[in-house]
């Protein structure tokens, strides 16, 4: 059913919903829009109208090729709005779930459009603050580029900031999705460009990989590696893409590069990706301390099924995932202790496709078989050679009775 947004707009059907709202396509004086309506609670907060109003200018002067456009902020009785330019095609998440990891030329050209449009935003003092997949948007009717890939823009502008309003998330709250926040965010620390630039890294990473590389398992654990970790090197890719990889995850905000430097570098290594295959690693499984042991049988143990994960953890338990992944949302800031992790930590390291992660429930079902074949191949050899031992002490050499042979096979476990 169609709904007036404003005086000027009407929403005809619903595109996605998410944590903040509902994504709808409408129209306005000037053709389709996308109009994100946020939810009934944000906008009966009068704190976060007067917050939605004051970033109006910014948002609104937000021109850039990569980044989706925001033509107007509506404030109308109970709706709270922005009014987005219309993308014809999909999200990088969709894409991703489709194909579970691109190729490193069209991967590196979509980080490159990305950091383009974070260059503009910045230059304009707004920082994202919740760059991920699902925040990047593909034009399929445009021209495909490098590797074959869609030009890549960036939605969501001020989003996550709208919502952070000082009364909705004290000093102890988080803003953003687990994955790719920046190790600052988790300490506490007021975002700044550099996040953006940390969140895209990990973006590119997962884009290479299939995978996120602090991601997986509980959340709290997800926040620890993003500040007591280092990143685990990915096999087959250039050692230029990986240092600069590296730089932007790096944990101190200062030694990132800045957007228009990343957007710039990352385009002169196009020429070196092409034709270059997807990696072949595969996923790291869950931490070690986080899996149950297998129970212990003599029967030979069942084929492990390893998990598939998502993108990203939501915050909210219980929660179930929407149309267009949305979750952001506030979350405790973990104290030093929970975020000093043990003595074994909790990196999750790729291997080669097939091959058990050491530690992991695969691997130790492995090691176990393993151990069960020695030990019966060890007793099988002791007894031979008892056997033989008495053969050769025997005074007459005849054949030996049966009582040494049954006790020698009862020490097999």
């Amino acid at each position: 059913m169609a709904r007036k947004i404003g005086s000027r707009y009407t929403a005809h059907q619903i595109l996605g919903r998410g944590s903040a709202g509902t994504v709808w396509l409408g129209e306005g004086p000037d053709g389709p829009v996308a109009v994100k309506l946020l939810r009934e609670d944000l906008a009966s907060d009068q704190e976060l109208v007067g917050r939605f109003v004051q970033e109006r200018t910014a948002l609104l002067g937000l021109e850039h090729p990569n980044v989706v456009s925001v033509r107007d902020l509506v404030v109308d009785g109970n709706d709270l709005a922005l009014v987005m330019d219309l993308v014809r095609g999909t999200d990088l998440r969709t894409r991703l779930e489709r194909e579970r990891r691109l190729a490193p030329e069209a991967a590196v050209a979509i980080a490159a459009d990305v950091a383009d449009g974070l260059a503009a935003a910045h230059a304009a003092g707004v920082v994202h603050r919740d760059v991920k997949p699902e925040n990047v948007l593909l034009d399929m009717q445009g021209p495909l580029g490098p590797g074959g890939s869609h030009r890549a823009l960036l939605t969501d502008f001020g989003v996550a900031k709208l919502i952070d309003t000082p009364r909705r998330t004290k000093a102890t709250k988080i803003i953003g999705t687990p994955d790719y926040l920046a190790p600052e965010i988790v300490e506490g620390l007021p975002p700044r460009a550099a996040v953006d630039i940390y969140a895209l890294a990990t973006v590119l990473y997962e884009l290479l990989a299939g995978f996120t590389p602090f991601g997986g398992g509980h959340p709290g654990a997800v926040l620890r590696r993003h500040v007591t970790e280092t990143v685990v090197p990915l096999p087959g890719i250039p050692d230029e893409l990986w240092q600069l990889i590296v730089q932007c995850l790096a944990k101190a905000p200062a030694s990132r590069l800045r957007a228009s430097e990343m957007g710039t570098r990352l385009r002169e290594l196009l020429p070196m990706l092409a034709g270059m295959p997807p990696l072949d690693v595969d996923e790291p499984e869950s931490d070690p301390e986080e899996e149950p042991e297998p129970a212990a049988s003599a029967a030979p143990a069942a084929p492990v099924v390893e998990r598939a994960r998502r993108g990203a953890v939501p915050l909210v338990p219980g929660a179930k995932p929407d149309s267009n992944r949305d979750t952001h949302t506030s979350m405790r800031v973990p104290g030093p202790d929970e975020l000093a992790g043990g003595a074994r930590g909790t990196a999750r390291v790729p291997r080669a496709a097939g091959a058990p992660r050491p530690g992991s429930a695969r691997h130790r079902a492995v090691a176990r078989r393993r151990r069960i074949t020695l030990g019966v191949a060890g007793a099988v050899v002791a007894a031979a050679v008892a056997v033989g031992a008495w053969l050769a002490t025997s005074d007459d050499g005849s054949a030996a009775p049966t009582q040494p042979a049954t006790h020698a096979t009862s020490a097999t476990p």
